[in-house]
């Protein structure tokens, strides 16, 4: 069993409905879920929002949180994460935006990234946020931080559970 089927056993297991937000990995982690037959009774949506204009327009970040923060921040995924799960049916969502390379941008390295695992638990969100940098060529960066992502997925859930975040 890969990494991905047992994530994906695990959101069975929980009953969980599952949608991405994606700006860095463009679609990599929806890609992967994929991958696992039977998929579809548990994943809701794949967003793949990486200009600016499609994150407002498809996710309602605020555009002073993007004049104010910059593209690859925790404000910007907590927003991209916010906006997924409330246009969808999942109560699951995993969001990232960052920087995949090979070259940095406004001083911020290359294979930085920042996460959002958000659950909603009998009417409550419980949102976690990390900032993490993968090294590596471009699409290692972008698969690597797919996978990680993906691989949270339970702890944060945990976690959740017990009234965290």
């Amino acid at each position: 069993m890969t990494g991905i089927e047992a994530v994906m056993d695990y959101v069975r297991e929980h009953e969980l409905m599952l949608t991405t937000a994606e700006s860095c990995t463009a679609g990599a982690i929806i890609s992967l879920l994929a991958t696992v037959p039977g998929c579809g009774s548990h994943v809701d949506a794949g967003y793949v929002v990486y200009s600016p204009a499609a994150k407002k327009r498809l996710l309602g970040v605020r555009q002073a949180t993007l004049e104010r923060f910059n593209l690859t921040s925790e404000e910007v995924v907590r927003e991209m994460a916010l906006g997924a799960l409330r246009d969808s049916e999942a109560n699951v969502v995993v969001a990232n935006t960052g920087i995949a390379g090979p070259e940095g941008v406004d001083g911020i390295p290359p294979g930085t990234l920042w996460f959002a695992w958000g659950f909603q638990i009998e009417g409550r969100l419980h949102l976690f946020t990390e900032l993490r940098r993968f090294f590596g060529d471009r699409e290692t960066i972008i698969d690597t931080a797919a996978r990680y992502a993906l691989a949270q997925l339970p702890s944060r859930h945990r976690r959740a559970v017990q009234g965290e975040g």
